[in-house]
C-alpha cells in the first residue's frame, strides 16, 4: 500500500506502491461530483477519468426509446472511464453521479500513458477490469433469476460498501431506474425489507438497520461480487 494512502480515500489509488502513486500525484486533482452530473456519455470521447472517494457513479445502458438501466457502478474501489486504457476512448455506457461526493480526476490520455508503462498500475487496472466484468455479468444473471427483494438487498449492500455509510440518499424512482423495474415493484420490495426490520425508508433516504440480516436476505450474488473484488484488487469492504 502506498505511503500516501491515508489521503487517497480511493482504494485503487491506496493500493499502489508509493513510487507509482507519487508519479500520478502531479496529474491528480480533487474535484466535487454533484448529483446527476454526467461524467461521460455514450459515443463521446472520454477526456477525464475519476477515482471516486465516497461518491457513486452509475454506468447506464440507454435504449432508443430513452429508457435506461444500470449495468455497473463505480465507487471508492474503482475508476470511471476504462476505455482509453484499452485503446479506444469511446464509451458504450453513460456514467452519471448517483451519490455526490469528492473524487480524484485525471486526464484520460495521461492515465493511458502511465498504463502503457506497465508496473503495478497496469496490473491493478487489469484486475479491476476483471472485477468490474464480474459485477456486470453477475448482475445480469441476478436480474434474470432472482426475486426483486433479493436483488434490492444485493444492490443496497454494494452501494453501502462503497459509500461506507448505513444511510443512503435514495428515492424509489432512482432505485427503479437502477434495477430496471417499475416503481411499484421497488415499493413492494422495499416495504418487504422494511417490514422485516432490515431497512427504514423515508423522505428519499434509506437507512440499513440490520446489515447482517440484510445480507442474509440478499441472494448469493452479493457475496460472489464482493469476493471477486477482494480477490482481484484487494478492496474488500468490512
Amino acid at each position: 500500500m502506498s505511503a500516501a494512502s491515508p489521503q487517497a480515500v480511493n482504494r485503487l489509488l491506496a493500493s499502489l506502491p508509493d513510487a507509482e502513486y507519487q508519479r500520478l500525484v502531479p496529474h491528480l486533482k480533487q474535484v466535487s461530483l454533484s448529483l446527476k452530473q454526467v461524467i461521460h456519455e455514450v459515443g463521446e470521447p472520454i477526456e477525464y477519468v475519476y477515482f471516486p472517494h465516497r461518491a457513486i457513479v452509475s454506468l447506464l445502458s440507454t435504449m432508443d426509446n430513452g429508457s435506461s438501466v444500470e449495468v455497473g457502478l463505480v465507487g471508492n474501489d474503482g475508476i470511471t472511464g476504462i476505455p482509453p486504457v484499452l485503446g479506444d476512448n469511446i464509451p458504450t455506457t453513460t456514467a452519471i453521479v448517483q451519490v455526490p461526493g469528492s473524487a480524484m480526476r485525471m486526464k484520460a490520455s495521461l492515465l493511458k500513458t502511465e498504463f502503457q508503462q506497465g508496473g503495478s498500475l497496469q496490473s491493478l487496472l487489469l484486475r479491476y477490469m476483471q472485477a468490474l466484468y464480474a459485477l456486470v455479468s453477475q448482475g445480469a444473471a441476478c436480474n434474470r433469476l432472482h426475486r426483486l427483494d433479493e436483488r434490492l438487498a444485493r444492490w443496497l449492500l454494494i452501494v453501502c460498501d462503497r459509500v461506507q455509510s448505513n444511510e443512503l440518499p435514495m428515492t424509489q424512482e432512482f432505485m427503479s431506474q437502477m434495477l430496471g423495474v417499475r416503481r411499484a415493484g421497488v415499493t413492494e420490495a422495499a416495504n418487504s425489507l422494511q417490514q422485516a426490520g432490515l431497512i427504514r425508508y423515508s423522505r428519499g433516504k434509506i437507512t440499513i438497520l440490520n446489515r447482517q440480516e440484510l445480507q442474509a436476505a440478499s441472494c448469493e450474488c452479493y457475496e460472489n461480487i464482493k469476493g471477486e473484488y477482494a480477490r482481484l484488487v484487494g478492496t474488500e469492504h468490512s
